[in-house]
């Protein structure tokens, strides 16, 4: 059972990761081609424009900061507890 769970938890995270990179890709064709990108590249900049605005400064800091400790503590070679033995 924890396997499935496991498995579908990093499932889920690798469509996460690729959905967030499909927005910033699309947000990089909307900042080369402007206007001229076409009507979806256009809709998805002005809904992750508006996104932007209406979130709170302080929410938009604290995600930040959680974003950083999260990729400290996972950086490899950190030191952490001692497995016995």
């Amino acid at each position: 059972m924890w396997n499935f769970v496991a498995e579908a938890r990093r499932a889920l995270w690798a469509f996460v990761e690729l959905a967030f990179l499909a927005v910033l890709a699309i947000m990089l064709i909307h900042l080369l081609l402007g206007e001229g990108a076409g009507g979806y590249v256009t809709s998805v900049a002005d809904n992750v424009t508006k996104f932007a605005t209406a979130a709170s400064s302080g929410l938009i800091g604290v995600v930040i900061v959680l974003a950083i400790v999260y990729l400290v503590l996972k950086r490899p070679g950190m030191p952490g507890p001692k497995a016995p033995g």
